[in-house]
């Protein structure tokens, strides 16, 4: 069983920074693409940051310049690096990965979405 667990969130003032970690564990051949989430009570679900599977990184422009997503491939691991933050960061964070659980020649990659449990944000004086 495949699963994702974050760390890192917590109440931060006005401008202040966190690190956000999330670690994919469990049984798959590669990731193809991984990021962060957050959902504010009452709003949708929206992308922060991610990697594509490219490799590109995507950013939401009211995170641009503020926040930094980077990985470690051999710790299956993302982080985003939150600076500069503003009361309207302050949602439920989520890890979100699209992982290869199979591969054969004849049928190709199995992909396998995968949601961490969300770690709480909050930025307030």
């Amino acid at each position: 069983q495949v699963q994702l667990v974050e760390s890192g969130g917590g109440l931060v003032q006005p401008g202040g920074s966190l690190r956000l970690s999330c670690a994919a564990s469990g049984s798959f051949f590669s990731i193809n693409t991984m990021g962060w989430y957050r959902q504010a009570p009452g709003k949708q679900r929206e992308l922060v940051a991610g990697f594509t599977s490219l490799g590109e990184i995507d950013y939401r422009d009211s995170v641009k310049g503020r926040f930094t997503i980077s990985r470690d491939n051999a710790k299956n691991t993302v982080y985003l690096q939150m600076n500069s933050l503003k009361p309207e960061d302050t949602a439920v964070y989520y890890c979100n990965a699209d992982l290869v659980t199979e591969y054969n020649d004849y049928d190709g990659p199995t992909y396998l979405e995968v949601w961490g449990q969300g770690t709480l944000v909050t930025v307030s004086t």
